[in-house]
This record gives structure tokens, C-alpha cells and sequence, in this order.
């Protein structure tokens, strides 16, 4: 692991969960690409449409929380597998895995996107449902 892409995503993790917009945006290049299917957008594109974003995203969490699982990368390039556990505003808590892909230029990060163990929307994700319905009824599952 590049040490200096740790101290990134390290700084990253920590200014999220401090709700610290300005500390988050600071970690990107300008032209950067986040991608997060949580949010309204998710691919955005460029440090305004990932502060719009964020904005979005903290102002309805009361705290977010990750902790790292693992942590793999080199010179440029990674991925953070981290247990996600934030409370929303409300009260609400949510908890679930997630990866974060990263890319890094200069000391900033150019691309950060999310994969989440959900299942797939769509045509494929009601194929899927509905084959594990009926191999739950005929006991496969």
C-alpha cells in the first residue's frame, strides 16, 4: 500500500465522518469523477457536482461512519473495503458492506466509486428475484 494514498483516504474517511465538506473536496482534483449509487446523481463529474453531492448526502446523516476492513492499492491506484454504518437525521441507522475504487493523481484522488452488495435493478435484478423464490420453494435455497 502507497503510503501517501493511505494518508488520502485516511483524511477522506475522517473529514466525511466529521461532516467536513471542505476538508472532503479538498482531497480531489478538480476535474475528479465520484461515483455512488446512493446519491441523487450518481456519477458526478468535476468538484461542483461532487459538492453538490456531498452537501446533499451530509445534510441527512447526523453521522456517518465507516470502519476500513482492507485496504489494497499502489502508486495510483486502489481499493477500500469498509463497513459502512451511518444514522441518519431521525434516528435511523443503516448498516451494510461496501468497496470504494480509487485513483489518485498529484496527491489527489481523480476517482472514487462505490460498489454495494445489492442486488441488480431491472429486468436481471427481477429474474433473479424470481428464481430464488422458486428455489426457495422447491427447498434449493
Amino acid at each position: 500500500m502507497n503510503e501517501d494514498n493511505q494518508k488520502i483516504l485516511d483524511a477522506l474517511i475522517a473529514a466525511f465522518m466529521n461532516k467536513d465538506l471542505e476538508a472532503s473536496l479538498a482531497l480531489f482534483a478538480d476535474d475528479a469523477v465520484v461515483y455512488d449509487p446512493h446519491y441523487p446523481i450518481p456519477r458526478m463529474e468535476g468538484k461542483p457536482a461532487i459538492r453538490q453531492g456531498f452537501e446533499w448526502g451530509l445534510s441527512n446523516m447526523e453521522q456517518p461512519g465507516f470502519t476500513v476492513r482492507h485496504l489494497w492499492g499502489d502508486d495510483t491506484s486502489g481499493a477500500v473495503e469498509v463497513d459502512t454504518h451511518h444514522v441518519f437525521k431521525g434516528g435511523m441507522a443503516l448498516k451494510f458492506d461496501q468497496v470504494f475504487v480509487y485513483e489518485t493523481r498529484d496527491g489527489l484522488i481523480t476517482r472514487l466509486q462505490s460498489y454495494v452488495p445489492y442486488p441488480p435493478g431491472g429486468i436481471g435484478g427481477l429474474l433473479a428475484r424470481i428464481t430464488r423464490w422458486a428455489w426457495k420453494l422447491k427447498g434449493k435455497a
